[in-house]
Parts: structure tokens; C-alpha cells; sequence
């Protein structure tokens, strides 16, 4: 039977947290910052997680469910 091989994509934009959730990096933060309100940035600065209905899907992809 041939390995089981995770998504190359997902390994490179996820990292699963010690308590099972999923971290993720913010989308609209590369360029086009300058119309973008300062409130707006810093909120998109913090960290992100996978909501918990992709959670799964997303496991399945890193080969962690």
C-alpha cells in the first residue's frame, strides 16, 4: 500500500497547536496596506486560528486526523 501523502500546500499555510487547533496566518495583509485603517492591521496582526468546522478538513489534509 503507498504512503499516505499529506498536501503540500496545507503543510506550508497551517501548524497544529499542542491542544489540537489549528493556527493559520491572516489573509489581507501583503500589500495594499496604505488604504487599510491602523485599527484594521493591527487587528489582522494577532494570531489566527482555523474555525472549528474546516478543523477537520483540515487535519485530513496534514494527515493529522
Amino acid at each position: 500500500m503507498p504512503k499516505m501523502k499529506s498536501v503540500s500546500g496545507a503543510l506550508k499555510r497551517f501548524k497544529v497547536k499542542k491542544n489540537g487547533s489549528i493556527k493559520r496566518g491572516s489573509a489581507f495583509r501583503s500589500h495594499i496596506l496604505t488604504k487599510k485603517s491602523q485599527k484594521r492591521k493591527r487587528d489582522l496582526r494577532g494570531p489566527q486560528t482555523v474555525a472549528d468546522v474546516d478543523t477537520a478538513r483540515v487535519k485530513m489534509m496534514l494527515n493529522k486526523a
